[in-house]
């Protein structure tokens, strides 16, 4: 874990939890894609940057989900480094109760307000354009988070961040997290088009094609949208179609999963109300939601 390895003559990625990208600008100067999940991390990567004599000007957040940015305030506080986040991600990134908050759709108990869901805050600037290392393009990767991005290096190397995860991990956990179900869909079928010398998702392995990946995200997204359909027959409260869920594929439950899983299962019915196939009601005090 935290090998370097790399991929181009100056395009790197450091294999971790959520891998993080490492970029040579020129001379000795390097700026980093995301920052790993906490101050350990931030430790690690400069140790990297000291065995090689790099020297870090900047941080591109992907986005703010602390397994993300857990390394910024520590890797900005070693090296004064710029940090920078893409439209709300850096409100998120400056100001980090507002992920369990969000999560949990209000005041975060303790048991939310941990390193997992709530990093450090760092001193983040927007993320723009004029920011960017000379032949970076920013790719918007909406869907996962609130305003994801992805970054071209100026060798075609692709780093995808969240916007997709490894057969494992679905297979394992079933629902990955989502915010906007309709978007998320929308940018995967953009990825499948993609072409690269190499890309390099956050969680899943690099590879020189992505679209098969990226088809078997999809069809999971349509897989958990059909189940809560059939799940609904009836009319059911979300805490009941939740409960169901992680029975039906053998989840355990506990304050993290509530709250990452809980939120996905939201955007669902979100989704699936929207485009028609969910419908709700309230009945003695209570939403219901029932198949249309």
């Amino acid at each position: 874990m935290y090998e370097l390895v790399q991929v181009s003559e100056n395009s790197y990625y450091i294999e971790s939890p959520a891998k993080i990208g490492l970029v040579k600008l020129g001379g000795d100067e390097v700026c980093l894609i995301d920052s790993g999940n906490d101050k350990d991390a931030g430790r690690k990567i400069r140790k990297i940057l000291d065995a090689n004599g790099w020297k870090l000007t900047a941080i591109y957040n992907t986005h703010s989900n602390a397994d993300h940015i857990g390394g910024n305030k520590y890797l900005q506080g070693q090296t004064g480094c710029k940090i920078y986040a893409p439209g709300m991600e850096c409100d998120f990134t400056n100001h980090t109760v507002l992920e369990p908050s969000f999560l949990y759709g209000g005041y975060p108990c303790k048991d939310l307000r941990h390193k997992f869901l709530m990093a450090q805050g760092s001193n983040a600037e927007y993320l723009i354009k004029d920011v960017l290392p000379k032949g970076f393009e920013m790719i918007d990767l909406p869907g996962h988070f609130l305003d994801m991005v992805g970054f071209r290096t100026p060798e075609d190397v692709v780093y995808l961040a969240d916007c997709l995860s490894s057969r494992e991990t679905l297979d394992k956990y079933q629902i990955g997290f989502i915010y906007d179900v309709g978007a998320y869909i929308k940018t995967l079928e953009m990825v499948k088009t993609l072409k690269a010398k190499i890309f390099i998702p956050a969680h899943a392995a690099a590879a020189e094609d992505i679209s098969e990946l990226a088809q078997y995200n999809i069809d999971k997204v349509y897989e958990i949208g059909e189940k809560i359909i059939e799940l609904c027959k009836e009319p059911l409260s979300f805490e009941v179609i939740l409960q169901k869920l992680f029975t039906e594929y053998g989840l355990e439950m506990n304050f993290e999963q509530y709250v990452l899983v809980g939120s996905t299962v939201r955007s669902y019915l979100s989704w699936l109300k929207d485009t028609g196939k969910l419908n709700s009601e309230f009945v003695h005090n209570m939403l219901l939601w029932e198949q249309a």
